[in-house]
């Protein structure tokens, strides 16, 4: 099963994703971040190196390609939290992974607008660096006009949405367990204290 986490920047994509990668024996998690950082580093100085590197082609392609192929790979869950967009780009990656076997989940971790400025301003990308954090916060703040026009426009007629404004993050993955008819694991029950 592939599950793709869409939904705002700073929305809880990457908390989710751990705790499904904990609660799904063999589950991985595939960062497509890392995909667009080998590119922008391998183009560093070329003409065709794009501001944005969901807007290449070959990013949108590889990704398809390493998701799919982890999921060949490890026959586990492979978990990937990547806020998408532009809806063609979304059905680019999309439709080959549906066709990959074993199952396609498009989950959007919605946040409403105020709920999502009080974790922008909460979180610490960078713990310890102050200016880096910031420049995080400044980037997740700017596209949340851009993810509340994505919803609007696509997004959730086209996924699942879980509305993570009031939930806890254990709430959260319960939530998206459910979803995807998966039974919540148990908490190991601590050890009994020895008699006496």
């Amino acid at each position: 099963m592939i599950v793709w986490l869409n939904g705002p920047f700073g929305g809880g994509k990457t908390t989710l994703a751990a705790g499904l990668c904990r609660a799904l024996p063999g589950a991985t998690v595939a960062d497509p971040e890392a995909v667009g950082d080998l590119l922008r580093s391998t183009l560093t100085g070329h003409p065709l190196r794009p501001r944005d590197y969901q807007d290449l082609p070959l990013w949108r392609e590889l990704t398809a390609a390493f998701v799919a192929g982890l999921l060949r790979h490890t026959g586990s869950p492979v978990i990937v939290p990547m806020t998408v967009l532009n809806p063609d780009h979304a059905k680019e990656i999309f439709t080959p992974l549906r066709q990959a076997g074993g199952g396609f989940r498009h989950l959007v971790v919605h946040t409403d607008p105020a709920a999502l400025q009080e974790r922008i301003a909460a979180s610490w990308e960078f713990p310890g660096d102050a200016e880096r954090s910031e420049a995080v916060r400044a980037y997740r703040r700017r596209r949340a006009a851009d993810y509340e026009q994505a919803a609007t426009d696509w997004m959730h007629a086209s996924g699942h949405v879980i509305d993570t404004s009031t939930l806890t993050v254990e709430q959260t993955l319960h939530a998206a367990l459910d979803h995807l008819r998966l039974a919540i694991p148990a908490r190991p029950r601590p050890p009994e204290a020895p008699q006496a």
